[in-house]
């Protein structure tokens, strides 16, 4: 019965598209009878001047046969208005033929919502108010008449639906009889009256039609569809003789029936042919008329009925059926051709170029149509069938478009609208991901077979990339090959990051839905490379899809270190690749694969891993991404700045983790039980943790600091910008090991993050302080790239640590292991003095040495402090014996310091350098 019902509603679609056709051929063949007569008239007047329907003959017109009364002559207005009064013709009626509307060529314009247009409205309503009010009334009168009959039960139903139809069929034949009656006259004032009457007329025939079946029941669908196909066919006609404001009322009122009729309660699915008519109609009418508005209204009362009867209870899939048909509707009829054809440019070419030229406004209609298809088919249908339906719909109309409007350069990109809904769908069905989720391999029962929701998506996906490859490889269109290598993998990203299937189909199995895809992509990349007679970017960017398709399913299915190994091998893999073919495009899997690359070494499986994994593994996956960065380097060509600085980066800054990460293994103390889990935080929240893992970075800014200075243009900007981010990142760990992770504020001696590990000088305050502040002092001298201002405060900073350094190994020399306690001892105070007066008479050597001013003034600072800590310090601190010996080497350490002064000051005339 189904089956039967949809053959039924086919043949009803297909009445309206028929009539079309039938008035085309018959135009045409009235067109070609026209210039046969105008030709047969030339031969029996014996002229030699041919004569053409389009060209009226230079000469006087021969003697025409004689006229039947009754034959009508078709004259062009404005050939009456050159011509002057017609012949008089026994008999005859002359008839003006209306001139067609001249096609609007200017594109960059609206077709539709125009302010000439707005205020043309305004003025016919203001002027013909009237008219418009009479025509809503009978139109309503129509629908009342058939109620009334329900109430008072005058007539037996049958009766009740053909007055209702006969009364309709009245008001269009009184409109016509108007018409008719004032044909060879222009602009007369029962020219509205006419269409107004016309127009109530189609809606009491809709209304008469549609209470048969909807309140009586007196015949099944397929008479109702035969019955308003006819309605629809009627309107089309009368439309066409009328003008727009027949056709605006048929289109309203054929919209508001079923509400008028019943509330529009208890929908049958029915009703989706009926507005998917409605559509038809108004699009039909505006196809010939070209009355752009008619089409949008059309296509908004067709899109609010069908909402509406979703709302009222007809199916959520009859719903998205007529969504989908109303798009081919859109293409179809505003051309009048099955195979669309329509001029370019697109919708996204023209906002891409901007140089005057707008698509057409059949392109337009086609583009908002889909746009509000899509966002329907995406929104709605989350669960179950309904979503399923929806993920069929958006597939096919991504590959019909593709494969269906091949032809056509003003919709070349309908296709990628829907391809975009469809990713769009994937990643917000959130209901059947749930559904998905609970389908795991732990939650259902055993011997239950995987769901093949995730296999069915993927094939969808697939499709519409092989039809977009198959579009690339006809035009050898570019866009079309990206959406190809694009469409299939995003949707593989977007399962894994959101659907997660591996759970549900194990890890394995999974992978296996990955490496398909990517032997799909291979495919591609060969079908590519044969179609161009060598690789070029059409197979670059299959083979880079290929890559990352593979890379997902090795993380999938191998250990970390033979991830990292893996990963590092399609690098290399990608270099020689862009070697062999020139196939710039590598060079974005070379910047993708070593942020993956990092990301690896440093947070996942990165340190944790690192430092409890077994020493081989370890050795095997930083040195071969080292490894693998310099065959990159060398197999990469100069012109490759921003791969060459991506590779030069990640090998060092590989060595430099591993150095690091060896360093951490050490310190460990054996034994000790580790939990991978938290190693990562234990080694943040120790002072040399921290500074260890700023080490790497201060290495990689340095490095990409000193090539800096050897080369130019963007190359010498994005390595400053790589060393700036470098940079900050390594301050930021010395900050925390200076302040939140330093031992001198640890708690107890119980916190292990807090003690000073191995032997005294060589220890950990010398990895976290002492060696980054020599550091920093060194490379403030040596990167001359750097403005003097950076580089002052790269020397300050390096000063500080080392000062702390210096500091708390004077205090760990004291205490031990455990440096957070608030007691001073004595013999610590004065350590502290001894080592301020050294640093004083160093600064003095310096300041000597580089005849400088400034360091010569800053010893004398140190000097001060020195002072001042004995004298407000020291004197309350110390006692006895050690007392006198402060104050008597303080004293004679600042007399050989002032005569060390003096003596730089008369020898230093001017400053040789700043500090």
């Amino acid at each position: 019965m189904d089956g039967l019902l949809a053959l039924l509603a086919i043949v009803v679609l297909a009445i309206p598209v028929g009539v079309i056709v039938l008035f085309v051929m018959v135009a045409r063949l009235r067109a070609r009878t026209s210039v046969l007569e105008a030709e047969v008239a030339r031969l029996r007047a014996g002229s030699q001047s041919p004569i053409t329907p389009d060209l009226a003959p230079a000469a006087p017109a021969p003697a025409s046969p004689p006229m039947l009364a009754d034959e009508p002559i078709v004259l062009e207005e404005a050939t009456i208005k050159e011509a002057g009064p017609a012949p008089a013709v026994l008999g005859a009626r002359v008839v003006v033929a209306e001139p067609e509307a001249a096609p609007i060529t200017e594109q960059d314009r609206p077709l539709v919502i125009r302010r000439d247009r707005l205020a043309a409205l305004v003025r016919w309503l203001r002027e013909n108010w009237v008219i418009a009010v009479a025509a809503a009334s009978l139109a309503l009168a129509g629908v009342f008449f058939v109620q009334y009959g329900i109430e008072k039960g005058l007539l037996p139903p049958p009766a009740r639906v053909a007055a209702a139809i006969l009364f309709g069929l009245s008001l269009i034949g009184g409109g016509e009889w108007l018409r008719r009656r004032d044909a060879g006259a222009v602009d007369t004032p029962s020219s509205p009256i006419a269409a107004a009457l016309c127009g109530a007329g189609v809606v009491a025939v809709f209304a008469g039609v549609a209470a048969g079946r909807l309140m009586y029941g007196l015949y099944g669908p397929g008479v109702t569809f035969a019955g308003l196909g006819l309605a629809a066919a009627g309107a089309i006609f009368l439309g066409w003789r009328h003008g727009p404001l027949l056709v605006a009322v048929g289109l309203i009122g054929g919209a508001a029936t079923p509400f008028l009729l019943d509330g529009g309660t208890n929908a049958p699915d029915w009703l989706y042919v009926h507005y998917l008519l409605l559509v038809m109609v108004g699009l039909a009418v505006d196809s010939f008329r070209r009355w752009a508005w008619v089409s949008v209204l059309a296509l908004v009362l067709g899109h609010l009925g069908l909402n509406a009867m979703f709302s009222s209870g007809a199916s959520l899939s009859g719903w998205l059926v007529s969504l989908s048909v109303s798009t081919f509707l859109a293409i179809i009829l505003p051309e009048r051709t099955l195979i669309p054809a329509h001029d370019g440019p697109g919708v996204l070419r023209a906002l891409w170029r901007r140089d005057g030229r707008w698509p057409n406004f059949p392109v337009r209609l086609a583009v908002g149509n889909l746009i509000f298809v899509v966002l329907s088919l995406v929104w709605f249908a989350n669960f179950g069938t309904d979503g399923t339906l929806a993920f069929i719909l958006l597939a096919g109309l991504a590959v019909g478009l593709l494969v269906w409007a091949e032809r056509a350069d003003g919709l070349e990109d309908l296709a990628l609208i829907a391809a975009l809904g469809f990713l769009a769908k994937l990643a917000l069905a959130r209901p059947m991901i749930w559904t998905f989720a609970e389908q795991a391999i732990a939650l259902r029962p055993p011997e239950t077979s995987a769901p093949g929701t995730v296999t069915f998506l993927l094939v969808l996906a697939a499709l519409i990339s092989a039809a977009s490859a198959w579009r690339s490889l006809r035009s050898r269109a570019l866009p079309y090959a990206l959406g190809a290598v694009m469409v299939a993998p995003l949707a593989v990203a977007t399962l894994e990051f959101l659907w997660q299937p591996a759970p549900v189909l194990g890890d394995f199995g999974w992978a296996l839905h990955v490496m398909a895809v990517a032997a799909g992509m291979v495919g591609l990349a060969v079908a590519f490379a044969r179609a161009d007679a060598k690789p070029g970017r059409r197979s670059a960017w299959a083979t880079l899809s290929a890559l990352s398709l593979i890379a997902l399913a090795l993380f999938l299915l191998t250990s970390a270190a033979a991830l990292t190994l893996a990963l590092a091998v399609l690098l290399v893999t990608a270099t020689a690749l862009d070697r062999r073919f020139e196939l710039p495009e590598m060079g974005w899997f070379v910047q993708l694969g070593a942020a993956v690359l990092s990301w690896r070494l440093v947070a996942d499986p990165g340190i944790n891993w690192a430092e409890v994994a077994p020493t081989a593994a370890v050795l095997a996956a930083y040195l071969g991404v080292a490894a693998a960065c310099w065959a990159g380097l060398r197999l990469l060509p100069e012109t490759r700045v921003m791969p060459r600085a991506v590779l030069e980066s990640l090998g060092l800054a590989a060595l430099a983790l591993l150095v690091n990460v060896l360093v951490l293994r050490l310190l460990r103390p054996a034994g000790e039980a580790v939990d991978p889990a938290n190693t990562w935080i234990d080694l943040n929240q120790t002072h040399w943790g921290s500074s260890l893992h700023a080490l790497p970075w201060i290495i990689l800014g340095a490095t990409q600091l000193w090539r800096a200075g050897a080369v130019q243009g963007f190359n010498r900007t994005l390595r400053l910008g790589i060393a700036a981010l470098a940079g900050l990142v390594a301050a930021l760990g010395l900050l925390a090991a200076l302040v939140p992770y330093n031992p001198l504020i640890s708690p107890s001696p119980e916190y292990r993050g807090g003690l000073v590990l191995g032997p005294a000088i060589l220890d950990s305050l010398a990895l976290a302080y002492a060696l980054p502040g020599l550091l920093a002092l060194v490379l403030a001298g040596v990167l001359k790239v750097l403005p003097p201002q950076v580089r002052r405060a790269l020397r300050l900073a390096g000063i500080v640590l080392c000062i702390t350094y210096v500091g708390l190994e004077i205090r760990r020399l004291w205490h031990g292991p455990w440096i957070g306690g608030s007691d001073v001892l004595p013999a610590e105070l004065y350590s502290y003095t001894l080592a301020m007066l050294l640093a004083g008479a160093v600064l003095l050597w310096q300041a000597l040495a580089r005849r400088s001013v400034p360091l010569r003034r800053i010893a004398m600072a140190v000097i001060g402090l020195t002072v001042v800590k004995v004298f407000l310090w020291d004197a309350a601190g110390l006692t006895g014996l050690l007392r006198v010996v402060s104050f008597a080497g303080l004293g004679l350490g600042l007399a050989g310091l002032a005569w060390l002064n003096r003596w730089a000051a008369q020898s230093v005339s001017e400053p040789r350098d700043g500090v």
